[in-house]
């Protein structure tokens, strides 16, 4: 059924199958944006321009400012998509910081798939990832940086760890042998942190037939 017959109104992004973001709404969408200042443009050949990718959208929702993110993966750590995901993530610093230098009571999320496990506990063997991507230290650098900025994990007072993870490769049997990463997250101003009743990983739908790799990060507010 589509999402609009439910009630929802949906914005979206994207570009072919490689990356896009959306949201979707029972409590209006407004002032709806397609990236944010500053954002980084990317271009994998030299002989084609780079463009600014689908990986952020902004909109606000009963009141609370929404960002659905999708951070770049990074690929290798000698790949210049590395770099490019360190330039995007200095960038949403600089411009989510002006956001509450601008309205320090603003309600913001951050939301999405950040590809960064932000510590050792977010994934299942650090052996296994050493030198690789998510878990390098620049990355976590980069992570920390927007967390300083007073964007909360607001996620994670709920869902303790070690073993609490968001995302499964579908190799492996990573799933039923419980070797994940968490690397989706929801970061929330002071506004929106404060608003925090619950929040869950719902581990259940990475199972059955042809689930996402990723769980669903659900979080509970008080009303405004």
């Amino acid at each position: 059924m589509p999402l609009f017959e439910l009630g929802y109104d949906v914005a979206h992004v994207g570009f072919d199958q490689w990356n896009g973001v959306a949201i979707a709404s029972r409590v209006g969408l407004d002032d709806v944006r397609v990236g944010f200042d500053g954002q980084p443009s990317w271009s994998g050949k030299p002989e084609v321009a780079a463009t600014t990718e689908a990986r952020a959208l902004g909109a606000t929702c009963g009141g609370i400012r929404v960002w659905s993110l999708y951070v770049p993966n990074g690929r290798a750590l000698d790949d210049p998509h590395y770099t490019y995901k360190l330039d995007w993530l200095a960038a949403l610093r600089d411009t989510a910081e002006g956001w509450l230098r601008d309205d320090p009571a603003a309600p913001i999320a951050l939301m999405g798939d950040w590809n960064i496990a932000p510590t050792d506990d977010d994934v299942w063997s650090t052996e296994f990832f050493a030198g690789c991507t998510h878990v390098s230290e620049p990355e976590r650098k980069a992570f920390n940086a927007i967390v300083d900025a007073q964007f909360t994990d607001v996620v994670r007072p709920f869902t303790p760890g070690p073993g609490v993870y968001t995302y499964w490769d579908y190799t492996q049997l990573r799933f039923p042998k419980k070797q994940g990463m968490r690397i989706d997250f929801i970061l929330g101003s002071p506004a929106l942190a404060a608003r925090v009743m619950d929040a869950q990983i719902v581990r259940e739908e990475r199972k059955g037939k042809a689930p996402s790799d990723h769980a669903p990060v659900l979080v509970d507010l008080h009303a405004g």
